[in-house]
């Protein structure tokens, strides 16, 4: 089956490094569904056929229908992709120095929301016959920093989930993985970080194609990897 009659659910594919993957799949043909919040971002995505924008707070049960529903509503294009691209980091404070709610926080974007998405996924997937989820980690989670607990944390519970994913689902030919970048080139973090040195920085365009092959046939015999996904310079 080619990726023409195939679906991707992309969320936070109107990001920095989601409007990469967004437009890298439509361009090698893809439907592709985004969430949406932040209407300003939607300005870095170019109108196309195949791309179906759903203004949704995905914590939101109503909303998650929603999307769901776009995401299945074409019987000749199946959704079979899900990427989880919404996250966010923080950083800056010891464990003894930082409240529980930046835990909380960080679980709720970097863990629950891909914990939800996926799960609103799955039946959809098994009734089509398989599918490949995607889920973003971090490098951090193999070589963390001071700082930033909660963050590392919370991707590294983002590779356990990936991991039980691909082992539940093995049967119903679900393919489950996580990437592991290091800091994105994105608009944000070279904003955040006007400084530094950025030769080793994840770049979106290349990860948008690690993520279109893991989506695609040729990526048919990878599940419950940890895959880094860093720029060698």
């Amino acid at each position: 089956m080619s990726p023409v009659n195939r679906t991707a659910l992309v969320t936070g594919g109107t990001g920095g490094l989601g409007s990469a993957v967004t437009e890298h799949l439509i361009d090698t043909g893809w439907r592709v569904v985004v969430p949406w919040v932040v209407r300003e971002e939607l300005q870095r995505l170019s109108e196309h056929s195949n791309l179906h924008l759903v203004e949704a707070d995905l914590a939101n049960e109503d909303a998650l229908a929603k999307v769901m529903s776009v995401a299945s509503a074409d019987s000749d294009a199946p959704l079979f992709g899900v990427v989880n691209l919404v996250g966010g980091f923080t950083a800056g404070q010891r464990v003894h120095e930082a409240p529980i709610e930046v835990l909380d926080s960080q679980l709720d974007l970097n863990l629950r929301t891909a914990y939800r998405v996926t799960q609103a996924s799955l039946p959809h997937l098994i009734r089509h016959g398989g599918g490949s989820v995607i889920c973003m980690s971090a490098a951090a989670t193999r070589r963390p920093f001071p700082g930033a607990a909660s963050y590392i944390a919370s991707k590294a519970a983002v590779v356990a989930l990936v991991e039980t994913l691909a082992l539940e689902y093995i049967e119903d030919h679900i393919r489950v993985n996580a990437l592991l970048p290091f800091v994105i080139n994105t608009p944000g973090n070279r904003a955040a970080m006007p400084d530094s040195d950025r030769r080793s920085w994840s770049q979106p365009a290349d990860i948008a194609k690690v993520i279109d092959f893991l989506l695609s046939d040729n990526g048919a015999a990878i599940t419950g990897g940890s895959i880094p996904v860093t720029n060698v310079g």
